[in-house]
């Protein structure tokens, strides 16, 4: 997912190097309850947990080459960056938009929706999808269309 920092909407990446260095990072984090900052001069900050959690995330992310931004859950977005954030079409979403799925608001002529809107359509949609893969694959094991491969083979 690819949302914006701020007033820029475009997400950061890691490079290869940069995914290696990150992977240390999320190796030397994974297991601990704090961390510290600690500056040019020496200065030493301890992490709230909340901000550690949110850098195990992002460390994670960008160590698998996913692109990551961060907004706030209250932002607008416009139609165009709620697609984004999809991975739908623009007119898609105003169907979805239209027909109820998510809450939006005009402003003027244009729509509105809110981050926590969207994210919370999408964790239904998301998880809408994995219910059906299950389904999908158990009907599949009983009428014998899938059967686990033998390891070796």
């Amino acid at each position: 997912m690819a949302t914006s920092i701020g007033a820029n909407s475009t997400p950061v990446t890691a490079d290869e190097r940069e995914r290696g260095q990150l992977s240390e990072i999320e190796h030397l984090i994974a297991g601990e309850q704090t961390a510290k900052l600690v500056g040019a001069s020496g200065q030493q900050v301890e992490l709230p947990a909340p901000a550690l959690a949110l850098l195990r995330e992002l460390v994670h992310q960008l160590a698998r080459d996913q692109a990551v931004a961060v907004v706030a859950t209250g932002k607008e977005l416009t139609t165009q960056e709620a697609a984004d954030i999809l991975n739908v079409s623009r007119p898609y979403l105003i169907k979805l938009l239209e027909q109820g799925e998510i809450p939006f608001a005009m402003v003027g002529t244009h729509r509105r929706i809110l981050v926590n809107d969207l994210l919370a359509y999408k964790r239904r949609r998301d998880a809408a999808r994995r219910q059906a893969l299950v389904e999908l694959t158990q009907l599949s094991q009983e009428w014998g269309l899938y059967a686990e491969q033998p390891q070796g083979e």
